[in-house]
């Protein structure tokens, strides 16, 4: 069953959704989830909204993954480079 956040986000379930809250991006993939950004968590009503829709995310993240027998460590993904005609020849 997947874990949906209040926002939508389902962990793992693509590799094109993304997450943000304030500067912080959660970028979803089948495989793995990066993080990238900074949040602040302010001292308000908007620092509380954010770090309440982070906590979700991240327990939806948690949830998906104890829901699953994994592997000790996802094998590192790795793609042959692609040469490309040089713009400035």
């Amino acid at each position: 069953m997947p874990h949906k956040t209040n926002t939508g986000f389902v962990p793992f379930a693509d590799d094109a959704s993304v997450q943000t809250f304030g500067g912080l991006s959660l970028e979803n993939g089948t495989t793995r989830i990066a993080i990238h950004g900074a949040l602040d968590l302010t001292r308000d009503r908007t620092g509380l909204d954010r770090a309440r829709g982070l906590k979700a995310t991240l327990d939806a993240i948690v949830a998906a993954l104890d829901a699953e027998d994994l592997p000790e460590q996802v094998a590192e993904e790795t793609q042959a480079p692609t040469i490309v005609k040089n713009p400035f020849a």
